[in-house]
């Protein structure tokens, strides 16, 4: 069950100073002492204190990851892209998926990182599994069907790395059904985040709302895609709501019904739509010119709205930079990072995934978007290029 925003204060209060008094909670909130145990009988009976003495319940640490995962098929155009005939360029092979991808530069970034996901039993699937593993990710909680083949991505490149278009064969993903994540909700349980992709059909995205809510989890959803975005809608009106949206300016016109302008003032007033059905964070990112982070107001206040310029950088290849970008905002907001400090994180995570040809970076650390942010002295920034649009796998 979710918390308003005075039970949030209070719990907080107690996790800082879990021997505090009521007087002593009253005098810091500026309440009275009913008040406060007026608040304290909530937070137990939905679960955040354990009864007499302001017993916490065990820490949830560590972020599940729920969505798809498949097999990446780069083609790379060598020169002019000519439509409706064969081309000449180059391919490769990978382990994708926006919810592998962003499980897989969780676990690089150091976060306790599980993936519920689904893959075909074939050799394909066993690969994706195989590396994410290795990668640090806890595949224990993937389902095997045997009724479907392992999903690919195929994305075709322009000779600037820029995607011309791609292809998602997604079918598996359709077996995270709700009763599949209900059998999981012990995992879902442990965890202090939890990450949802658009590859999630309704029912599996309305299901895996309300086990998190009954958890009090705050939900990180993705929306892939335009189209993937709208499966969002109805869970929006209809039940528990994500604590944070991550779109594109053409996802989150998906999410509010309707075209939004790539203006500030426009943004944050759909942004402002999104806070009024519950929504705590809305970052919208828009390619080259950086994003948008809009985080609603205390006790019904006016949003607080702040814009980020992309960094610069020189594109290699844009494929995964937006999975680096959530993983590492997620990473920073995990490590206590206020929204703000967690958006410069993203941006920095894309910045670096986008100059190497690889879907995800095997160097990206901690240590690396630090010394993005903070670029050694005297040395020149890279050009300014374009920055991906969004998630682009």
């Amino acid at each position: 069950m979710s918390l308003t925003a005075r039970e949030q204060q209070v719990l907080d209060l107690i996790r800082e100073a879990p021997l505090s008094s009521p007087e002593d909670l009253a005098r810091r909130l500026g309440i009275s002492r009913a008040a406060v145990n007026v608040y304290v009988g909530h937070l137990t009976r939905k679960g955040a204190l354990l009864g007499r003495g302001y017993l916490l319940p065990p820490a949830r640490t560590g972020v599940v990851v729920v969505g798809g995962a498949n097999l990446d098929i780069k083609a790379r155009i060598t020169g002019e892209v000519i439509g409706a005939t064969s081309n000449p360029g180059r391919a490769s092979q990978a382990p994708g998926g926006v919810a592998r991808n962003v499980a897989e530069n969780l676990a690089r970034l150091g976060a306790d990182t599980r993936l519920i996901t689904a893959v075909g039993q074939d050799p394909v699937g066993d690969l994706l599994l195989e590396r994410t593993a290795a990668a640090g990710v806890d595949v224990g909680p993937a389902l095997l069907s045997p009724h479907c083949a392992t999903g690919t991505y195929t994305a075709v490149l322009d000779a600037a790395g820029e995607l011309v278009i791609a292809v998602a064969a997604m079918d598996v993903t359709d077996e995270l059904t709700p009763e599949v994540l209900r059998a999981r909700r012990g995992v879902l349980a442990g965890a202090g985040w939890i990450v949802a992709d658009g590859n999630l059909s309704a029912e599996a995205l309305a299901q895996l709302l309300t086990l998190a809510a009954g958890n009090s989890t705050p939900v990180v959803f993705e929306p892939v895609s335009v189209p993937k975005a709208a499966r969002l809608r109805p869970a929006l009106l209809a039940g528990p709501v994500p604590y944070a949206v991550t779109p594109n300016l053409g996802e989150l016109g998906a999410l509010v019904g309707r075209d939004v302008a790539d203006e500030d003032g426009a943004i944050a007033g759909a942004a402002a739509e999104l806070h009024a059905l519950g929504l705590t964070l809305v970052w919208v990112r828009r390619g080259r010119r950086g994003s948008l982070l809009s985080e609603a107001g205390v006790d019904g206040g006016a949003p607080g709205v702040q814009t980020f310029p992309a960094l610069p950088a020189r594109v290699v290849d844009v494929t995964g930079a937006g999975d680096a970008m959530l993983a590492a905002f997620l990473a920073a907001l995990a490590g206590g990072l206020g929204a703000a400090e967690a958006a410069r994180h993203g941006h920095a995570a894309a910045a670096l995934t986008i100059e190497s040809s690889h879907t995800v970076l095997p160097t990206l650390s901690p240590a690396a978007i630090r010394a993005r942010l903070v670029p050694p002295p005297g040395v020149p920034a890279p050009a300014p290029q374009t920055p991906p649009q969004g998630d682009l796998s």
